[in-house]
């Protein structure tokens, strides 16, 4: 597979701010900035989500139960049981990021694409990754308390409230006023990854400058980076592996098996980022470390199963219909930063 460019710019953003860190006045701007990019892309969520889809949702609720599951009680689990690899293969820092990275809630929008490349329940994938994203507006902060301790120093009462008015609020707002908007965000789907994009570009830059001023990188080997990378590809191999053959013991269909695989087995960096500056300060460009790392990977990984998946006997039929903004190329698909 090509090199996705989106890969390429997220890599350069991370150079850009080793070169060229935001400081003072300028690391205010791009934090208020990143705020409200991020704001901005819930709302838009919000607005694209169609109310009689997310109610028609609930008649898959086991299905939404199992990926929730898979998200928020197996995802923690493997994280747990990373604890082990301390500090033989991972210091204790990143350990602590890659157990945060297992706590954020699943994609919406490269859950959608890769489902409907994969002829797959789109509908279900609708409502699984945006049903996730609202649960994990309160299910990440909590179990972040509850299983980082003091290494999510930033969790509080405020730190809650400050996540809820960031991503809950706006996403609320643009349900409300779909009705008015919600033709023109369906319309105009490139202003929607355009925000998507740009707002993870920007929440980078700023996670990573920050870490440049505070001097944390030189924590950071070759060697443990390796080790790191190496813990996250077997986690999304048992995840995938997990949500597939696990629905299929569910009883499962194969369109509803092929939403429980990509939304049950991916992170939100869109949701991730913002929530790890909330509750890890000037630690957060660590803590993200493993979670952009992840985000990458199961892009990469997924858009080769989604492939092979729209090829299988089974996936002869009339898929659903395609949301907007779900593309149906590995390399379009991978652009998706949800």
């Amino acid at each position: 597979m090509p090199i996705d460019p989106y890969i390429l710019l997220l890599l350069a953003t991370v150079g850009l701010a080793a070169l060229f860190p935001a400081r003072g006045t300028g690391a205010e701007v791009a934090s208020g900035a990143s705020t409200a990019a991020i704001a901005l892309l819930f709302f838009l969520y919000g607005a694209r989500l169609s109310t009689r889809e997310a109610l028609d949702g609930l008649r898959h609720w086991r299905l939404h139960v199992t990926v929730l599951a898979c998200t928020f009680v197996v995802f923690p689990l493997l994280g747990l049981a990373s604890r082990g690899l301390v500090p033989v293969i991972l210091t204790d820092p990143l350990h602590q990021g890659l157990l945060f990275l297992t706590l954020v809630p699943s994609t919406v929008q490269s859950s959608i694409a890769f489902t409907s490349m994969a002829r797959g329940n789109v509908p279900a994938a609708i409502c699984a990754g945006s049903f996730s994203s609202l649960v994990g507006i309160i299910a990440t902060p909590l179990l972040a308390a509850s299983l980082l301790g003091g290494s999510a120093g930033g969790f509080s009462a405020d730190a809650l409230l400050r996540i809820v008015l960031q991503l809950l609020v706006p996403f609320l707002a643009g349900q409300l006023l779909r009705r008015w908007i919600g033709g023109f965000v369906t319309r105009h789907k490139k202003v929607l990854a355009l925000v998507d994009r740009s707002s993870i570009l920007l929440v980078v830059y700023t996670a990573f400058s920050q870490g440049m001023v505070q001097g944390i990188w030189h924590r950071v080997s070759p060697l443990r980076l390796g080790g790191l990378l190496a813990v996250e590809a077997v986690i999304l191999a048992v995840m995938l592996l997990l949500t597939w053959y696990g629905g299929k013991a569910l009883g499962f269909g194969r369109e509803d098996r092929i939403t429980l695989q990509f939304a049950g087995s991916k992170k939100s960096l869109a949701a991730g980022l913002p929530m790890a500056s909330v509750l890890f300060g000037a630690q957060a460009s660590l803590a993200v470390l493993p979670l952009m790392l992840f985000h990458q990977m199961q892009l990469m990984v997924c858009a080769v199963i989604a492939k092979r998946r729209s090829h299988d006997p089974g996936a002869g039929g009339v898929s659903a219909p395609e949301p907007a903004g779900a593309s149906r190329t590995a390399v379009g698909t991978g652009t998706r930063s949800g």
